[in-house]
């Protein structure tokens, strides 16, 4: 018998709402731990492996661009046309891609047939999840969970990713040594032998996506009557209490489209968080984890097994907090977990090169990685919060794709900030636009309106704040956030879960 401090762990943990939410929930966090034990273990050994196969660095470095440029419009393709597929399906063809480049890796040798091999599958060269896996796994999460439940489900699916690349970057190594001892087996033959593991977690991601249920598709809606109207119509319409429903789902000919729409009001919504969440993605972009080593090694001159260390428990560090996220958001909102989390983070990044001793630099190491990615899955919940479900998997491609773009830009602008050993302006730059962006973030969003386009089930209206079902509606004309203010502290009550 549990006694009551082992079920408030239980609830508070955000382990009660993952397990209320069921066994689709499951296999998706299953799904995506081992996928990211798989990236975590290739991605150590791709350069390695081009290079025991006497790649030249420029080869090596126009890879690992295609290769990215492939996964993200890869990503973007499948999440336009997951709801109209088939969310499973998708997956699955997710799989087969992964399944596919796993076999090519594990048994070519030639150049151009692995840059083919990365570009049109699914292979991480860095070892984030930039294929079509985790935009449209967040919007199933979305459609699984409910608002109260939402972010719990969220950060544990982040905190299993976190994990399972962690323990496949550690292992990677190990098996490669391993494989290696072996009798007749030569170090390339070792790199091939970890590329079959690769096709093997592709097979169980491809197994967890052929057991999920009808649950976790689309939830058709009764058909509405489709009214065409301009713009001024519409204000006019809006103002005697009648919706206007656009023709999201219809091309001009009334077929059904396989493309995912996207209305006016969510491009309103969306078009300021991408704007921020692309500076954010710039910054990180330019004080990469690559650049932060470099930097460390160059400013302090430490053993590399040191740095490997310092990054390891700063990594630990990242998948213990991540826990902590979802109690966050159920007690203080979305929005003021995303800000409150990241603004230490960002002054961390925005101080790293003051420090002149090893401690202190560490010290605003561990808290910049340690809370660097608490806002995660409160951000997955807030764009399932204020999308509607038809346009969630959507909206999360495109806002994968742009993160991933606008990051890659970031390396370029360090580089041409840190000339004459000015390596230190690119830090100072990088925090100031990550606290432009948690502040912006506050401003335009700690008082918008949630799950306006969700229906309310039975109970689920009283675990939600009260304020929330007060609160003006907020209009978005030309993607302008305006809204009336709430009576309620904004900082204490806005946005909660």
């Amino acid at each position: 018998m549990w006694d009551n401090s082992s079920r408030s762990a239980f609830r508070e943990s955000g382990l009660q709402s993952v397990y209320g939410t069921g066994r689709d929930a499951w296999l998706i966090i299953l799904s995506r731990s081992c996928r990211m034990f798989a990236y975590g273990a290739s991605s150590l050994i791709l350069a390695l492996f081009f290079a025991e196969l006497k790649i030249s660095d420029a080869q090596i470095g126009l890879f690992m661009t295609l290769t990215l440029v492939g996964d993200v419009m890869l990503s973007l393709l499948l999440t336009l046309i997951a709801d109209r597929v088939g969310r499973r399906r998708t997956l699955c063809v997710g799989s087969l891609l992964m399944i596919g480049s796993g076999i090519t890796f594990a048994t070519c040798e030639n150049y151009w047939l692995l840059l083919l091999a990365a570009v049109v599958g699914v292979i991480s060269a860095t070892g984030g999840d930039f294929g079509p896996f985790r935009a449209i796994e967040e919007s199933t999460m979305a459609e699984l969970t409910t608002p109260a439940t939402r972010a719990d489900v969220l950060v544990w699916y982040v905190t299993a990713a976190s994990l399972g690349s962690s323990i496949g970057s550690e292992m990677s190594g190990r098996i490669i040594e391993s494989l290696r001892a072996r009798d007749g087996w030569t170090l390339l033959d070792a790199y091939h032998g970890c590329f079959w593991l690769y096709v093997v977690f592709g097979l169980l991601n491809m197994a967890s996506c052929l057991l999920l249920s009808d649950r976790c598709e689309l939830k058709k809606k009764p058909q509405q009557q489709v009214v065409e109207t301009q713009p001024l119509l519409s204000e006019a319409s809006s103002s005697t209490g009648q919706e206007v429903v656009e023709a999201e789902s219809k091309t001009a000919t009334g077929k059904s489209s396989w493309v995912a729409q996207i209305s006016r009001e969510t491009r309103g919504v969306m078009t300021v968080l991408w704007f921020l969440l692309m500076v954010d993605s710039l910054a990180d972009g330019m004080v990469s984890m690559a650049l932060t080593t470099y930097y460390m090694d160059q400013k302090f001159h430490l053993p590399k097994s040191t740095l490997g260390d310092i990054f390891s428990a700063s990594y630990f560090l990242s998948t213990c907090s991540n826990i902590f996220a979802g109690p966050l958001a159920r007690h203080i909102g979305l929005v003021n977990t995303m800000v409150f989390t990241h603004v230490p983070s960002s002054a961390a990044v925005l101080l790293f090169p003051l420090p002149q001793s090893v401690s202190v630099s560490v010290a605003l190491l561990l808290l910049r990685v340690g809370l660097n990615n608490m806002d995660q899955a409160p951000r997955a919940a807030l764009i399932a919060a204020v999308v509607r479900p038809e346009e969630r998997t959507a909206v999360m491609g495109i806002t994968s794709m742009l993160r991933t773009l606008t990051m890659t830009a970031g390396p370029t602008i360090t580089g041409f900030l840190a000339g004459d050993d000015r390596f230190w302006v690119a830090f100072v730059a990088a925090g100031a636009l990550r606290l432009f962006y948690d502040l912006g973030l506050f401003a335009m969003f700690i008082n918008i309106k949630l799950h306006k386009h969700e229906p309310t089930v039975d109970g689920e209206e009283e675990r939600l704040p009260a304020e929330e079902s007060q609160r003006a509606h907020v209009h978005l004309p030309y993607g302008l956030l305006q809204h009336d203010r709430p009576t309620q502290n904004p900082i204490l009550g806005g946005n909660k879960v």
